[in-house]
């Protein structure tokens, strides 16, 4: 067997009464060498007298080409001739930058360097950010107008210069990782960058809208500002006149698309206090559609919201605007085809008192696409399950027989006698129930418009007597 080691622990001495410990900390050493207190870390003292880290040489020239950059050209007619090689040599530093950028995503490890970073950064800015001018053509002359052609939208001649520079941007999105671009993408570049979805190009908002999205992707610590800031772009948009609202819809969607189940007070509030809103502008149809996809998203995902959604738009319901009648009609409809039955008896009441009021509406346009609502299988598959057609009926049959009688125009009168034949083949019984309630309420008011008259008549006579005999 091998030799035994014997294991001896050191106990301290112990100490004198009174004595005072003796101290082995590193301050105290420091004391020990030097009586009067003052300490000079070697280390430190090095590091402050270093000069900042300088570029690689590869780095330098291609902060030098991006410095190059940050001079914006205005493409006046006045001095094209003169400026145009100089903006032909932008354009070109612009390329070596992108394809500079894009090689760097390709590195190992992959990213960019700090300084190269920073210059970067100052080049979107020179290049991007500057007061946007109001915009020539208001969306909501588009909207009193919907049948006329729009206008052509407003080109920046600049653009093959923002083409590149929004090209760089998003190389530059791509190759940084998330540490990097949380160092040198603070809140106002973000909020700067929001202000451009003003911009009347729809490229320029088209490429913006990628940047914008991606950024949200990578920046996770500044998600939340940058939903509130979308917010309150969102909501000014209702009474003020701009553009960028269905880009910005685009990117909501993607990300209400993303939201987690069961769904936070924060995003119930944004469907109830901005998509909401929404319905009351009245260049609506510039971005309806996008609108209408965040909204059905959060039904979707939470049934119990539709009641809220639906309560939203019918008390948003225009009064002459007849181009978004018909867009909310439309809107209607979709969402009764997300609902089930049970959802659907609750909503039916409201839903279809509007609808069948439409029906009636003097627009032909709004007329029939009211009616049109029966062609849907699913709408009609529902109302005639469960009691729901016992609230439905009524208000479509008034509907039905006033246009039938009094409608001006032959094509709403055509599209009425279909939805007769169809309501008579549904629920032939009910039908002819309603439209005996409905003449026996005609009847009513017939002869209390009868006895009115009758009683104005009397009141004439009587004045006209007491004024014979006065006189």
């Amino acid at each position: 067997m091998g030799a035994e080691v014997e294991v001896v622990s050191r106990v301290a001495p112990p100490r004198a009464p009174g004595k005072k410990r003796t101290s082995t900390t590193l301050l105290h050493l420091l004391q020990l060498d030097n009586p009067d207190g003052v300490f000079v870390f070697a280390a430190a003292a090095a590091a402050n007298k270093l000069p900042p880290p300088e570029p690689e040489p590869e780095a330098e020239s291609l902060i030098d080409k991006i410095a190059s950059c940050c001079r914006v050209f205005a493409f006046a007619d006045d001095d094209a001739a003169e400026r145009a090689d100089e903006r032909d040599a932008k354009l070109e530093r612009l390329e070596e930058v992108l394809a500079a950028v894009r090689s760097s995503g390709k590195n190992q490890p992959p990213g960019l360097d700090h300084l190269v970073m920073v210059a970067l950064v100052k080049m979107f800015a020179a290049n991007l950010f500057r007061t946007m001018p109001p915009p020539a053509t208001c969306p909501s002359v588009l909207a009193e107008a919907a049948d006329e052609e729009a206008p052509a939208a407003s080109l920046l001649p600049s653009w093959p210069h923002l083409q590149a520079v929004y090209d760089v941007l998003l190389a530059v999105i791509a190759a940084a990782d998330a540490k990097a671009l949380r160092n040198h993408i603070d809140r106002p570049f973000l909020t700067s960058l929001l202000a451009l979805f003003a911009s009347e190009d729809p490229r320029e908002r088209d490429r913006l809208k990628t940047a914008y999205h991606q950024l949200y992707a990578k920046l996770t610590p500044e998600r939340a500002f940058m939903r509130r800031s979308m917010a309150a772009t969102l909501l000014a948009s209702v009474h003020e006149c701009g553009g960028g609202v269905a880009e910005l819809l685009e990117i909501c969607g993607s990300i209400i698309n993303g939201f987690a189940v069961p769904l936070k007070e924060e995003h119930r509030g944004f469907l109830l206090r901005v998509l909401l809103p929404l319905h009351r502008a009245r260049w609506l149809h510039a971005y309806h559609r996008q609108l209408v996809y965040c909204v059905l998203q959060f039904v979707h995902k939470e049934p119990g919201l539709a009641g809220a959604v639906v309560e939203g738009i019918l008390r948003r319901w225009p009064v002459t605007n007849c181009q978004k009648e018909v867009l909310l009609i439309d809107e209607l409809e979709e969402i009764v085809d997300a609902l089930d039955q049970r959802q659907f008896d609750a909503l039916a009441a409201p839903i279809c008192s509007r609808i069948a009021r439409c029906a009636t509406s003097c627009s032909s346009q709004v007329a029939e696409r009211a009616l049109y609502v029966w062609n849907n299988e699913r709408f009609l598959e529902m109302a005639s399950a469960g009691g729901a057609m016992e609230r439905i009926l009524p208000p479509f049959v008034a509907s039905v027989e006033d246009n039938l009688e009094r409608h001006w125009s032959k094509c709403v009168q055509q599209v009425t006698a279909s939805v007769k034949a169809l309501l008579l083949q549904v629920a032939p019984d009910l039908y002819d129930r309603c439209s005996a309630d409905l003449a026996a309420s005609r009847a009513e008011a017939d002869a209390r418009a009868a006895a009115r008259d009758a009683r104005w008549r009397r009141l004439e006579a009587a004045a006209d007597a007491n004024g014979l005999s006065g006189s």
